[in-house]
């Protein structure tokens, strides 16, 4: 009974751990961020206003106004899944919002901005 709880507990949590780690949102520094989005086939989203994104932008993303919730949430039917998606918005809290929501509609690799648009915008 010993070796069949201890396989039970050992088979959880590696299957407990898989899930978390699949749920994982990567924080990427500035340097990290423009380098990985430097690519015209790469998914890329500023959730910021469209105010926001007239005054500046980095390289070439898609602009889901994460405030336009039903217009944000149209907008991800247009990506792919299956792909890494790239996300930011001005200062980091719109955007990992945002990263939870692509996370919780199957989008498996998810990056956000640290800082935002003003961590890179500063320098």
């Amino acid at each position: 009974m010993k070796k069949v709880l201890l396989i039970m507990s050992l088979f959880s949590s590696f299957f407990g751990a898989k899930a978390q780690e699949d749920n994982v949102i990567e924080l990427l520094s500035p340097a990290e961020f423009i380098s990985c989005t430097n690519h015209d086939d790469v998914q890329f989203i500023d959730v910021r206003t469209q105010k926001e994104f007239a005054a500046g932008v980095i390289n070439n993303p898609i602009n889901l106004d994460y405030n336009q919730q039903k217009t944000f949430l149209e907008g991800l039917k247009d990506l792919d899944k299956n792909r890494p998606v790239y996300v930011y918005c001005q200062a980091g809290g719109r955007s990992a919002k945002a990263a939870k929501i692509l996370k919780k509609n199957g989008f498996q690799k998810v990056y956000d901005l640290h800082g935002g648009y003003s961590s890179i915008s500063k320098k």
